[in-house]
């Protein structure tokens, strides 16, 4: 192994050993915290070392500087030659990233059942990118005690969310209105539900008094946290060890956010109806174009529409066969790109591409 990545993976293994340590404290005073900001420092310690560890960068030409947190986790999804996150571990990550900023930087109020669940999970996650990527059991770096203890473990999500969302109610209510702990209660769980839709950052105040007043009214938590709705905790018993995974319910899709997209972290829980939303084929959207099929195509190609998931996405429906779709957001990006180069300067291009020698 590379000795940086030697170094970062001790780093990482640390920073771990303190947050399970700090976490079984019997004594709470900025516990929550200690460890949000542990685990968080300990995922971008191993994921940089198994960055390096695959051979590959984790600085950008001429940075002086290690790339952040999100660049890490895009390149452990997305390089081919480094891939070795799989996207349901990306959205844990992304939750651990969020409440970690929340916590270090303002005020948030995590349950002990919430943090027993990321916590648990954040370990099960270290422990399969340390086997997967470095061939090495967590045994091998972890005493042989027990990991986070909870004398009030739920780690089933909508139970959690049922209870969380009881507890905002009773701050809500008439007569004992504490609004500010009630948005504290309440900021953990939009940052969760946050970060499995691909939204990066911490939620505002007027947000999370829009979401307390819309519970209040009686509207149920999965129409105001879709994202958490969309996924649920899987357990495994693993011998001695219980692994907790973030799992995606059957039949919802993920998809990965365009890098610099403005407060977007790296993956998102796509839409429910993904073909209500992707409604267009190819003859339909030459048609709202007034091109002709071939025409149209050579404006997908030429404008690179199928590089962006908000105008096109593929649908495989049986062996070898694959619905090729496009958004409604794909007519006016391409109308607006033949306002800047005519459709005869695409069709010239498109020509001259499918005569050119390779």
């Amino acid at each position: 192994m590379k000795r940086e990545a030697r170094l970062l993976l001790s780093k990482a293994i640390d920073s771990l050993l303190l947050g399970v340590e700090v976490f079984n404290r019997p004594q709470d005073r900025g516990r929550t915290a200690t460890v949000l900001i542990l685990l968080d420092h300990s995922f971008e310690m191993l994921l940089k070392a198994a960055i390096l560890h695959r051979g590959g960068s984790i600085r950008d030409k001429d940075a002086s500087q290690t790339i952040g947190f999100d660049a890490c986790v895009r390149r452990a999804l997305t390089d081919g030659a480094v891939k070795f996150l799989t996207e349901e571990q990306t959205l844990l990550l992304q939750a651990i990233n969020g409440l970690r900023d929340a916590a270090q930087h303002h005020v948030v109020d995590v349950s002990e059942e919430q943090l027993y669940m990321h916590s648990q999970s954040g370990i099960t996650l270290f422990r399969d990118v340390l086997k997967s990527v470095f061939d090495r059991e967590l045994l091998d770096v972890f005493p042989c005690r027990v990991l986070p203890v909870s004398t009030r473990p739920i780690i089933d999500l909508d139970v959690l969310f049922d209870h969380e969302v009881a507890e905002v109610m009773k701050l809500l209510q008439p007569g004992r209105r504490r609004s500010l702990e009630a948005q504290a209660r309440l900021r953990p769980l939009a940052i969760l539900d946050g970060a499995l839709r691909g939204e990066k950052g911490t939620p505002s105040d007027a947000r999370l008094r829009h979401i307390g007043e819309t519970l209040r009214k009686g509207n149920e938590w999965p129409t105001v946290f879709p994202g958490v709705a969309a996924v649920h905790v899987v357990s495994e018993e693993s011998g001695p060890t219980l692994s907790l995974r973030i799992s995606k319910k059957e039949g919802i899709p993920t998809v990965l956010v365009p890098e610099g997209t403005p407060g977007a972290a790296v993956v998102a829980v796509k839409r429910v109806n993904e073909l209500g939303y992707y409604n267009l084929n190819s003859d339909q959207l030459a048609e709202h174009l007034g091109l002709t099929r071939a025409q149209a195509l050579a404006a997908v190609a030429f404008f690179q529409i199928r590089k962006d998931p908000e105008f096109y996405s593929e649908f495989p429906m049986a062996k070898a066969v694959v619905f090729k779709r496009y958004s409604q957001k794909a007519i006016p990006a391409i109308k607006k790109g033949l306002t800047e180069t005519p459709i005869e300067d695409v069709w010239a291009w498109h020509q001259a591409e499918r005569h050119r020698v390779p």
